[in-house]
């Protein structure tokens, strides 16, 4: 499975419908809360292209963008194809645990 970096903050709506979304998936995610850390925000808005709205997500190096990117492609029946493009072959994915 693909690795997910997904940029958030705590209290975030958008945040938890898109780390939900992708639990569902079985896909485990390296999760960067940047609440009050404006570096690892700058970080993430230089990564994004100047996007400074959370949650920002990408999928191995491709930025997927935001929660209704993520849920738009999932709609579209391409979530699942992005989070296995990466697959390593014998590698099992874990749930994330918060």
């Amino acid at each position: 499975m693909s690795k997910i970096t997904i940029y958030t903050t705590i209290f975030c709506p958008y945040c938890v419908m898109a780390k939900q979304l992708l639990k569902r998936k079985g896909a485990d995610y390296e999760e960067i809360d940047v609440t009050g850390k404006p570096a690892l925000r700058a970080e993430m808005s230089e990564k994004a292209g100047g996007l400074t709205s959370v949650p920002q997500i990408w999928i191995g190096e491709t930025h997927v963008g935001g929660c209704d990117d993520l849920y738009a492609l999932d709609r579209a029946g391409e979530l699942d194809r992005k989070l296995a493009e990466e697959h390593q072959p014998g590698g099992e994915h874990a749930r994330c645990a918060e």
